[in-house]
């Protein structure tokens, strides 16, 4: 009897880190991001990635290179064409 027990807790417990694991690997981590110059801060999520890969796209950028590690004058030119393309009902105004 101990050793079905047993046996069934230890596939209890590898069923929950299987999903914990799961979770984490499917969680996505959005943060607020401050445009200085429309002084406004933007959710930087799914959709701000979409618009974020269209304008280096379009600009001829590295669409994985990350948005924080832009020179500030990339920034400003990603803002510009933010505020003049798409919707910006995503942004927050906090």
């Amino acid at each position: 009897m101990d050793r079905v027990s047993h046996r069934v807790n230890l596939f209890w417990l590898g069923v929950l880190l299987l999903a914990s694991l799961t979770g984490v690997a499917c969680e996505h981590h959005y943060y607020r991001v401050y445009d200085p110059y429309y002084t406004d801060y933007h959710v930087w999520n799914d959709d701000e990635v979409r618009y974020y890969h269209q304008w280096a796209d379009e600009n001829h950028h590295d669409r994985n290179r990350d948005f924080r590690r832009l020179r500030p004058e990339e920034q400003k030119e990603y803002w510009t064409w933010r505020h003049n393309h798409g919707d910006h009902d995503n942004r927050d105004h906090r």
